[in-house]
């Protein structure tokens, strides 16, 4: 089932190269700003580059945010990038409006000792004992190097909804998180070359047995 991809584009940036990575991975993908014809997608894509409060605004502006609630509360896929995946947490101490709340949990920054942003080319953890639809998501990823460009980082309510991390700055942090349907990442796995392309391709695999549109 080749799935049909609708990346969010609510004025956060990042939207063509994340079309690219996905169509590359083979789903057919297309940016969307009208939230009528994003309702029609198979599953959705949440990039995302900037301040969390900017980026939020934009978002509720373009009524995109019902169409992710919904999609959530139907169980469907929705994959987040970056700030486009920490939009998705009840808040951020980057702002101080609340997110959309639709994952528990809340971003928060690198400790004062750790220089921000974190920036390049970094090695990524599998955790251990996945159960095996968490493990096939982040097969071939574990000890590889992925690209991030970040300053915050997401502190999921329950431990088990992560599935790899990455250590910066003395701290561990989430990189791939996975609640119901929703699987968000830190780094930008459309900028991330090969092994960036096969978390997309085992992502697809496994929305496309989950998606209902």
């Amino acid at each position: 089932m080749t799935l049909r991809i609708a990346v969010l584009d609510y004025g956060a940036g990042n939207v063509r190269s994340a079309r690219r990575g996905f169509d590359a991975a083979g789903a057919v993908a297309e940016v969307v700003a009208d939230p009528r014809k994003a309702r029609q997608a198979d599953a959705l894509v949440v990039p995302g580059v900037g301040h969390f409060s900017s980026c939020l605004a934009n978002l509720r502006i373009s009524g995109l945010h019902e169409v992710l609630q919904a999609f959530i509360v139907e169980q469907r896929p929705v994959f987040g990038i970056c700030v486009g995946m920490q939009l998705l947490y009840a808040g951020s101490e980057e702002g101080d409006e609340p997110g959309l709340a639709l994952l528990p949990g809340a971003v928060v920054r690198f400790p004062s000792n750790a220089i921000v942003p974190h920036l390049g080319w970094d090695t990524i953890q599998v955790c251990d004992d996945l159960p095996s639809h968490d493990g096939a998501l982040v097969e071939g990823l574990d000890g590889e190097r992925l690209y991030f460009t970040h300053s915050y980082y997401s502190v999921p309510a329950d431990e088990s909804h992560v599935l790899a991390t990455c250590r910066y700055g003395g701290t561990n942090f989430p990189c791939v998180v996975r609640e119901g349907s929703v699987v968000g990442t830190q780094f930008h796995p459309e900028k991330s070359g090969a092994i960036g392309q096969r978390l997309l391709t085992n992502w697809l695999r496994s929305a496309a047995t989950t998606s209902v549109a």
